[in-house]
């Protein structure tokens, strides 16, 4: 066993000494040591995927808040007049674990829900809920705020959501922790994801969960569909032409009677869409 770890020891030592001769040579620019790294993983001194996460923590440090958060008319928020039977499907049907509590507009973000304090009230229904009780405190953050700077603050105070807010001092969108780690680890899957291996997840009859790398190909096929196939290989590619630009997390699309929305999304690619029919496949494919 102690051989093993020596062993272990030595080969990260070798690793480190190798990368280390590879940066002998001072880059100049950001641009230059990217390339020296990329240089390095061709060389097999690390794998694709610790490239991929260097890349994205250099990226982070130069991109603000405003480049990744879900803007103002795409957040999910619950009323702090909101009966507990009001508030329960919006946890439900979106799948969050915190919400933005408004007051009388999305401009007064009084507090932040978080869905397992309303476990108590689903235990014990016949007492009184007021959600400005169990409600915390909302953390405000200006749009041009750094994103190594924000994950520091989001480690130190241990709080996971941030409400972002414009010069004038509206609220012009939030942002998560979860948001700011994709940046730099790519895609992080919840339990609302298509299971590795899988391209399409049927939530109902008429809602489902789409990678956007699903070739559109079985798309068609599993939809009855006759979506174009020609200049581009999956959903994602097809979606992004129809939408004419890069679309961020939340932002919707009509497309053949079908309603895309786009789940998860960075500044190179989309992730994952939800979408929804107007029918059931079958329906849609006898119509056909």
């Amino acid at each position: 066993m102690n051989e093993d770890r020596s062993s272990n020891g030595s080969a990260h030592r070798g690793w480190l000494e190798r990368l280390s001769q590879v940066l002998m040579t001072e880059p100049k620019d950001r641009q230059q040591l990217i390339e020296l790294l990329r240089d390095a993983q061709r060389r097999n001194l690390f794998d694709a995927d610790a490239l991929a996460m260097i890349e994205g923590v250099l990226q982070v440090s130069e991109m603000q808040v405003r480049d990744i958060m879900i803007p103002r008319a795409q957040m999910v928020v619950v009323n702090r007049d909101d009966r507990p039977e009001d508030i329960l499907p919006v946890i439900i049907q979106s799948g969050h674990s915190r919400f933005p509590v408004i007051g009388d507009n999305r401009d007064e973000v009084v507090g932040i829900l978080l869905a397992k304090d309303m476990l108590r009230y689903r235990l014990h229904e016949d007492e009184r809920f007021d959600i400005r009780e169990v409600m915390r405190p909302a953390v405000f953050i200006p749009e041009s705020k750094r994103l190594n700077v924000l994950l520091k603050e989001f480690r130190a105070s241990r709080n996971h959501i941030a409400i972002v807010v414009d010069e004038y001092g509206g609220v012009a969108g939030m942002v998560t922790i979860e948001d700011v780690l994709e940046q730099i680890v790519g895609e992080i899957t919840d339990e609302h994801d298509v299971e590795e291996g899988a391209f399409i997840l049927k939530r109902s009859d008429t809602e489902y969960m789409i990678k956007a790398l699903t070739p559109i190909e079985d798309f068609n096929e599993y939809f009855g569909t006759h979506l174009d196939a020609e200049a581009f290989d999956t959903i994602g590619g097809l979606i992004a032409r129809e939408f004419g630009h890069l679309p961020k997390r939340g932002e919707t699309l009509q497309l053949d009677g079908m309603t895309f929305k786009v789940v998860r999304a960075d500044n190179r690619r989309i992730h994952m869409l939800a979408l929804e029919l107007p029918q059931p496949p079958a329906a849609r494919a006898d119509a056909g």
